[in-house]
């Protein structure tokens, strides 16, 4: 259970904020980016929602902002070393050990599987694409593109992570699939593809009357 009865504590005055597991750390350790990035992302889905993704495709954002909100448990409590490998299995399949064999939350192969499938339900009826998409269309597709782009910032946050620390691997999956998943309900929000705006390579180099 998450209380909160105070919103300021000053123990980061210092310019350090304290991991999940209790260790203090630099506010721009690598992790702490990362953590601000998957934050950024939830707060730009939130922003699609209030500003035009609506009905089923609003609910999946819902879910897919508390999915993030796991996302950012598991990467505030680093993994022990050599732990990966005992729960990486129970991890891929959404099982007991989907916890690491501790308490720590950890995002599951279950969750990435769950975006999966809702791709390819959002690109069912689409247009093949004969070019790259241009960012834009209706708002809504404004902003899905917008989360899209911070969400692989974020990817590439963990992937540098994951460089240096114990990490669960599920995260990287997770964060990789969303990206594809909201590129295609940004297709979706543009009138199922017929508004989308695309790259004309060398366009802007044509003479204009």
């Amino acid at each position: 259970m998450v209380i909160l009865s105070r919103i300021y504590t000053r123990t980061g005055d210092a310019g350090t904020t304290a991991l999940g597991s209790g260790r203090r750390v630099p506010k721009d350790h690598p992790r702490i980016e990362a953590c601000g990035d998957v934050d950024e992302l939830n707060a730009v889905l939130g922003l699609a929602r209030a500003l035009g993704v609506g009905g089923a495709a609003g609910r999946l954002l819902r879910d897919i902002q508390n999915d993030l909100f796991d996302l950012g448990a598991d990467l505030t409590i680093p993994e022990e070393r050599g732990a990966r490998a005992g729960g990486a299995k129970a991890r891929r399949e959404g099982g007991a050990g989907a916890r690491g064999g501790s308490s720590a939350l950890r995002i599951t192969g279950a969750q990435a599987s769950r975006l999966e499938k809702e791709i390819d339900r959002a690109n069912a009826g689409l247009g093949i694409l004969r070019s790259f998409v241009l960012p834009g269309g209706t708002r809504a597709a404004a902003w899905l593109h917008l989360a899209r782009t911070v969400c692989r910032r974020a990817e590439r946050r963990v992937v540098a992570l994951a460089r240096r620390e114990p990490l669960n691997p599920q995260t990287i999956v997770y964060l990789n699939r969303l990206s594809d998943l909201l590129f295609v309900m940004a297709r979706r929000a543009n009138r199922g593809g017929r508004g989308d705006i695309l790259w004309v390579p060398g366009g802007s180099r044509r003479t204009r009357r």
